[in-house]
C-alpha cells in the first residue's frame, strides 16, 4: 500500500513561482528545510493561536521549538490575508508538522502546511492585484473567514453601484428633470387658514354707544312734548 497512500511528511508539487532556484536545486534546499509555509488561514487568526498550534510538534528538549512565524499581510492595509511562515529550528519539527498539523482545523478552517525555501524580506506580503493573495482575486465564492467575496467581484460590484448612481444623478440634473420641491403645494394646502381677529371692544365704544342712546332717548322725548 505505499505506493497508494502518499506520505505525510513529503512537500507538495508547489514551488514559489518568483523563485530564482532550478528544480534539483530546489529538492535539495526543501530537504533541509525548517520553515513552513501555512495556507487557507482565516483573516481573524492570530499569531498567537498558530503559535499555540505549531508548537505542539516542537522539540524545545532537542533544541528545537518555533524560531519565528511571519504572518502573511495584505500590501495596501497591513492587515492579515490568510497565510503565514513558521519557522523552527530543526528540520524534523517541520516535517512533523506536516504530518500532524497539515489538514487540521484552525478557526474553523482546514490549513495546508508545506516546506518552504526559507522566508526572505518582502514575502509576507501579498501577491494579488488587490494586495492580499492571488486566490482571494479570483475568488467567486462568499468566505467571511477571507473578507467576503473575492476582489474582483467586489470591484465589479463597486462599478455597477457607480453606475447607476451616475444615471441616477444624470436623470436628476439633465434635461426633462423633475424640479424638486413638489410636495410644497400640499404643505401650502394644508397650512392652518389665517384668522381673522375682531377688534375688541373699547370702553370708549361702550360710552359713545350710550350717548348716542341717550340722545336718541331725548330727541323722542321732545318729540311727543311738541304733539302735545
Amino acid at each position: 500500500m505505499a505506493h497508494v497512500v502518499s506520505s505525510l511528511d513529503q512537500p507538495s508539487n508547489y514551488k514559489d513561482s518568483q523563485t530564482r532556484v532550478d528544480r534539483m536545486k530546489q529538492n535539495e534546499m526543501l530537504s533541509k528545510s525548517t520553515t513552513l509555509y501555512i495556507g487557507n488561514l482565516s483573516f481573524y487568526t492570530t499569531e498567537e493561536q498558530i503559535y499555540e498550534l505549531f508548537t505542539k510538534c516542537a522539540s524545545p528538549e532537542d533544541g528545537g521549538g518555533i524560531k519565528r512565524i511571519i504572518m502573511g499581510l495584505d500590501r495596501n492595509t497591513r492587515t492579515p490575508c490568510g497565510f503565514c511562515f513558521v519557522e523552527y529550528y530543526t528540520h524534523a519539527e517541520a516535517l512533523a508538522s506536516m504530518r500532524y498539523v497539515s489538514g487540521t482545523k484552525l478557526d474553523e478552517r482546514i490549513i495546508r502546511c508545506d516546506l518552504d525555501l526559507g522566508y526572505k524580506e518582502g514575502r509576507q506580503f501579498g501577491r494579488g492585484k488587490s494586495g492580499g493573495q492571488v486566490r482571494d482575486e479570483h475568488r467567486q465564492d462568499y468566505d467571511p473567514g477571507r473578507g467576503g467575496w473575492g476582489a474582483q467581484a467586489q470591484r465589479i460590484e463597486i462599478e455597477r453601484r457607480r453606475e447607476v448612481e451616475e444615471r441616477y444623478a444624470d436623470a436628476v440634473d439633465g434635461p426633462g428633470a423633475v424640479a424638486g420641491g413638489g410636495e410644497d403645494w400640499k404643505e401650502a394646502e394644508n397650512a392652518a387658514p389665517e384668522k381673522t381677529l375682531k377688534r375688541g371692544r373699547s370702553p370708549d365704544d361702550e360710552g359713545n354707544n350710550n350717548g348716542r342712546l341717550g340722545q336718541r332717548t331725548r330727541t323722542e322725548e321732545d318729540m311727543e312734548a311738541e304733539r302735545m
